[in-house]
Order: structure tokens, then C-alpha cells, then sequence
């Protein structure tokens, strides 16, 4: 069956990230990082299903040649970047559903792409990658991954922070909502394109990117294997970290399915007990009209005479 997964990661000279690399590893390709002087090659993938860079469509191939060649385009994301702790990429991982042709795939992760290079106007690098063949791996796992400059496309180079790198003071300047109105509006638009494309192809299977309580599902969510634990498991190591995590979500599980005491329902009042809290509520209600107000002390009273 189809399944819902996004997945929004940027990348940070903070953590030590580089664009280049980035890039060489999702393309499969040999590229040498011109501030760094690191070459990274991945030429020898063979997963790669499908790779090319989409740019906005107000520009003519010629106009951003320079751009459609990836060296070219990550090398100067690095350049235009100053600070040490600078944001020089973003990516959108998505999955794309097994029961979709190739065609039908490329379609889908080009439609989606171009939908992302027009509302936020970055270059779009897309590559659909198959599923790893390693012990372990999903065969169904096809999944593409949207590499995008965090700057403008324009005709000089990278230019301005696209909308989606402001911070939410900025964006209420500009009249825009905050940033994680993006992230929101982007997770739904890829449950749409997916679900059409699936219905095209007519397909039953459909995903859904809201929560399995927004959607009325009462289950756990399945456990998330971070990513190191996941490799270690991968490469035939035991992950004590994925253990734990599998054994926790077993045990909220087994927890959800024990029957639970029923509630135990209140003894009905006997009729004097009634008749006794109701003359109660009544003298109480008859004592509050009867005693005085009481004053307020000098100091809040002159507060008040002041305020008005």
C-alpha cells in the first residue's frame, strides 16, 4: 500500500554541511567543492533513476544556462553564503508509491518540483533514486530527493533568501503567514499530487498526510529509527537504540489493547439527599442577596476614583 512520508531537511555550514555534497550523493555524480577544495564521488551509484535541475519557468534555458550545469549551481549556493553558520540548501524527501510505472514517478516528483520552483522561485535539483539493494532494504522504497537553493534563481546568480528562508517577523512584514505555514501547506499539496497521480493511474491506494487523530485512526504511529541506527542495522550491526524504540512502541501498543476498567458509574442520590442539597443551594443563595457589599480599602478605591 501507498504510504504518506515528506520529509523537509536543510543543510548548515553549522553542522558542517556542504551543498556540493549534497548534490554529488543524490546525483551520483563526481563534483569538487571549490571553497573547500573536498572533491565527493559518488559516480559509481547506480540507483540513480532519474536526475535533472528545474529552474522558474520566466527563464529561458540560455538565460540560466549557468545553472543548469550542477557544479555551476551548488558551488555558487557555497559562494553566496558569508556566515559561518549560514543555510546553503533545503531539501524535500518524498516517497513515491511503489505501485506507480517509472513514467508515472518521474511525472509525479516533475510535477510536484516544478510546483515548488514557482511558488518559492529556488533551483530545483530532483533525483529519483531506486530502492538500495542491501539486506533488509524495502524493494518499494522509490523515493525522490528535491535539493533547493535557499536563494532565488535570477539571471546575475543566487539572489535574495527566497520567502521560505524568512523568519516569521519578516514574513509578517510582508504580509505572509508564519513559516510553518509553509511546512503545513506543502505536506498536503504532496498528499494531493501523489493521490492524483494514483488515481490516473487507477490505482485504489491512497495517502493522507494529516495525523491518525485528525484522520480518526486510533492506533500508534510506527516507531522512527533514526537514521545512524537504522545504517547500523543496515550493514548487519544490532542498534540498542532501535531495540529500545521498537520496545517501547510494543509496549504502548500491548498497553492500548489490555481492556480497560470500566467506569465505575455513580449510586443514584435517594430522594432526601435531593431535597437536602436543594434548601442548601437555596439559603446560600439567599444569604448572598441579604449580606452588604464590602468596600474596596482606601488605596484600591482611589485607584479606581483615579481611572475614571
Amino acid at each position: 500500500m501507498a504510504v504518506y512520508f515528506l520529509n523537509l531537511k536543510t543543510f548548515g555550514r553549522g553542522e558542517g554541511s556542504s551543498a556540493v555534497s549534497a548534490a554529488a550523493y543524490r546525483s551520483g555524480e563526481r563534483l569538487r567543492d571549490e571553497r573547500t577544495g573536498k572533491t565527493y564521488d559518488h559516480s559509481d551509484r547506480r540507483d540513480v533513476l532519474h536526475k535533472e535541475i528545474m529552474l522558474p519557468r520566466e527563464f529561458t534555458a540560455d538565460d540560466l544556462a549557468w545553472a543548469k550545469d550542477r557544479s555551476n549551481l551548488w558551488n555558487g549556493a557555497e559562494h553566496a553564503e558569508n556566515r559561518k553558520n549560514a543555510r546553503v540548501a533545503r531539501e524535500f524527501l518524498v516517497a513515491l508509491p511503489a505501485e506507480l510505472s517509472a513514467e508515472e514517478r518521474i511525472r509525479l516528483a516533475a510535477g510536484f518540483s516544478r510546483e515548488l520552483v514557482e511558488r518559492y522561485r529556488f533551483a530545483l535539483d530532483v533525483a529519483i533514486h531506486a530502492p538500495r539493494d542491501f539486506p533488509g532494504s524495502d524493494p518499494r522504497n522509490f523515493h525522490a530527493h528535491l535539493l533547493a537553493t535557499t536563494r532565488e534563481a535570477t539571471l546575475e546568480g543566487l539572489g535574495a533568501k527566497t520567502t521560505l528562508e524568512w523568519s516569521d517577523a519578516n514574513r509578517r512584514e510582508a504580509g505572509l503567514g508564519p513559516a510553518i505555514g509553509e511546512l503545513l501547506h506543502v505536506r498536503q499539496r504532496w498528499a494531493e499530487a501523489a493521490n492524483a497521480s494514483l488515481e490516473q493511474a487507477h490505482v485504489a491506494a491512497r495517502i493522507d498526510h494529516r495525523t491518525l487523530r485528525a484522520q480518526g485512526i486510533d492506533r500508534e504511529p510506527y516507531p522512527r529509527i533514526p537514521r545512524v541506527a537504522f545504517e547500523m542495522e543496515r550493514r548487519g550491526y544490532r542498534s540498542v537504540v532501535a531495540d529500545r524504540i521498537r520496545e517501547d512502541h510494543q509496549s504502548r501498543v500491548e498497553a492500548r489493547l489490555q481492556p480497560q476498567p470500566a467506569a465505575r458509574p455513580a449510586e443514584p442520590k435517594n430522594h432526601r439527599e435531593i431535597q437536602s442539597e436543594s434548601v442548601k443551594a437555596w439559603l446560600e443563595y439567599r444569604k448572598s442577596l441579604t449580606e452588604p457589599a464590602v468596600p474596596d480599602p482606601p488605596s484600591r478605591k482611589r485607584e479606581n476614583d483615579h481611572s475614571l
